[in-house]
């Protein structure tokens, strides 16, 4: 009798002490420290896809289940679910569902939503963002807000074909394209005054200040450059307030002031400034100014 009961007690202990491990082990699958090379060189060898850390860190990239905390990697950040935080990582961020800041060379890349801000060297994808992109080119999103960068493909957004000339006769073909506030501009076109520096380029991004029914007011700040393809050039960089008016359903006029800081190194380009309230020349043959012009266009949404 007392055998059996030895023998109950030793199977209790052993069955406890299972579960006790199992929790152990769990917890320390919850809240870890992950440190390597690139997977699965690490301290969690091959079984990393199962773990979610408060740390990480590595030399080339690491893969995990969740970050909650800080995940560092000199290329990439492969998160399967959650990305709580910061992540910095060299080249790409690659997550489910983010809530904080995600910082990357090259891209972030969120299955899910975003409740935070991604930053990235050229391009940000996420389904609904509760906050920020800013995108050195593009940023793709179902729904955003606030998307920086000078192509924004929002679902939920506008995307906008244009012309428009400005007081240097610049005649800019462009494309604008944004969420409910922010937007981006790129346009191609040319100068019919400068037959040196004729090619025009133009890139920048704006904001919806006020919006009511067919009237709108926005802000945009732009870079135009006008070049020849040798070492002419003509830099315009440009802050102005513009007014907009739909006409139809899917057709907007707009003009509007604008204040710009020119930089020429060239003869032709000199000649141009025209309207300006002061310009200085701190080297032969180039000249600095700021000047008062205007911008107006006609755009086609779709």
């Amino acid at each position: 009798m007392k055998i059996k009961s030895i023998r109950i007690a030793i199977i209790a202990i052993l069955l406890l002490s299972q579960f006790s491990f199992s929790a152990i082990a769990q917890s320390s699958k919850e809240r870890s420290v992950h440190v390597g090379l690139i997977y699965p060189l690490s301290n969690h060898w091959t079984h990393a896809k199962e773990y979610s850390n408060i740390l990480s860190l590595h030399a080339i990239a690491g893969v995990s289940k969740n970050e909650q905390a800080v995940s560092l990697a000199g290329l990439a950040n492969i998160i399967r679910e959650e990305a709580k935080g910061v992540q910095l990582a060299g080249f790409l961020n690659s997550y489910e569902n983010g809530k904080g800041f995600q910082l990357a060379g090259f891209a972030n890349i969120a299955r899910g939503d975003v409740h935070g801000v991604q930053l990235a060297g050229f391009i940000n994808k996420a389904s609904k963002v509760h906050g920020v992109q800013f995108a050195g080119f593009m940023n793709i999103a179902d729904s955003s807000d606030y998307p920086i960068g000078i192509v924004n493909l929002i679902a939920d957004g506008t995307k906008a074909v244009g012309i428009s000339v400005d007081d240097d006769q610049t005649i800019l073909a462009s494309f604008r394209s944004g969420g409910r506030i922010m937007y981006g501009i790129v346009g191609l076109g040319f100068n019919i005054q400068n037959d040196k520096q004729r090619y025009a380029l133009e890139a920048g991004f704006g904001a919806h200040l006020l919006t009511k029914n067919q009237f709108s007011l926005n802000v945009e700040a732009a870079n135009t450059a006008l070049i020849d393809f040798k070492k002419g050039m003509y830099s315009k960089g440009t802050i102005r307030l513009i007014p907009a008016y739909k006409i139809s359903k899917n057709i907007e006029i707009y003009g509007g002031p604008a204040v710009s800081h020119i930089f020429t190194n060239t003869p032709e380009g000199i000649d141009m400034i025209k309207n300006d309230i002061w310009k200085d020349s701190l080297k032969d043959g180039e000249m600095n100014a700021v000047n008062i012009g205007f911008l107006g266009g006609i755009q086609l949404y779709f």
